[in-house]
């Protein structure tokens, strides 16, 4: 019985820090105000990189913020303050943005460094829960991160706060993601060697949908048929090739709007009539990364997939990338050099 009530009194613990933090970081929602678009705005036109500072816990929640920058096209390094004031300093120059975290405000190392810096002249962004600090009046921008409680039963250890200022953390990266437009193209770049850079550098013939799952028609064949087609596989287009299997063109759901304003009639005329002959295409060879950035560059979601001489091998969507379910397979080159 004594086993259970600790167990019990575990979860009920664990239940109230997760509850208390939920809230401490929606606490911060209606804080956000025109200082936070100014962070994000400062930090894009930036010259050079972001540098971010803090010591302790956080110090910790800074580097975890420098690795997310980093990850996601936002140049940054970590600086630690006392290292700052001996030597690391130089790291500093004149085009970088200073992130500065301090829960308080009045951390010594970290507002002994800010002096140093102060001449270079760079922008100085305050991650802090109090804006009237020496931190808080020393910095262009604020953005309060400030938080009710701590999630320590004693108010003592860093909780809340932390939590709260690494949330504001993600919240600047992920915005200035969008600024950047950074893509899934882009992401690859910095994540070779994760789930999602994997999946970019397979083959377009890894994740293409081929066989009798391609809607398709003949040349010739009556545009109704056509349409019921589309209708029929619910992608949006079918397809179009000879008796020879080569792709002769696409008649798409927009192909089929526009037909209907300028009155043709579906019943009486062939799908040779109303399709586009210039269908996008990409080869079969071609890594998952290009076909994303070809789909970017053309805003489009699908791409025909073709071989020598036309001949259609399949079509590849957006979501056949990205995930639609199912299991993409991934050659992986072994000591050898051969896929396994």
């Amino acid at each position: 019985m004594k086993t259970t009530r600790q167990g019990g009194d575990a979860l009920k613990q664990a239940r109230d820090v997760l509850k208390i933090e939920a809230e401490c970081i929606l606490g911060l929602i209606p804080k956000l105000d025109r200082n936070f678009a100014k962070a994000v705005d400062t930090i894009y036109r930036a010259k050079g990189r972001v540098i971010v500072s803090g010591i302790g816990k956080s110090g910790l929640i800074g580097r975890k913020i420098v690795a997310t920058f980093t990850s996601t096209g936002t140049p940054a390094i970590f600086l630690h303050p006392v290292e700052g004031m001996h030597g690391d300093l130089g790291i500093v120059t004149k085009g970088d943005v200073l992130i500065a975290i301090s829960n308080s405000g009045e951390t010594t190392e970290l507002n002994q460094l800010i002096a140093r810096i102060a001449p270079i002249e760079l922008p100085l962004i305050a991650l802090t829960g109090n804006p009237r600090s020496t931190l808080g009046r020393a910095s262009d921008i604020v953005i309060d991160v400030g938080v009710a409680r701590e999630a320590c039963p004693f108010g003592l250890a860093p909780t809340s706060s932390t939590t709260a200022a690494l949330a504001m953390g993600d919240a600047l990266a992920v915005a200035l993601t969008e600024k950047r437009n950074f893509g899934e193209k882009d992401f690859l770049k910095f994540h070779p060697g994760g789930t999602l850079g994997q999946r970019l550098m397979s083959k377009v013939r890894d994740a293409m949908i081929t066989g009798d799952r391609i809607p398709r028609v003949y040349t010739g064949s009556p545009a109704l048929e056509a349409v019921g087609e589309i209708d029929r596989r619910n992608l949006g287009f079918v397809l179009v090739t000879d008796r020879r299997n080569r792709l002769r063109g696409i008649l798409t759901d927009g192909d089929v709007r526009r037909c209907v304003t300028r009155g043709v009639r579906f019943d009486a005329v062939p799908v040779d009539d109303v399709m586009t002959t210039t269908p996008r295409t990409i080869d079969e060879n071609a890594t998952l990364a290009k076909t994303v950035e070809t789909m970017e560059t053309f805003e489009i979601t699908t791409l025909v997939v073709t071989g020598k001489n036309g001949a259609l091998k399949g079509y590849i969507h957006l979501h056949d990338i990205f995930g639609r379910g199912g299991t993409l397979r991934i050659s992986v080159p072994n000591s050898n050099g051969r896929e396994a």
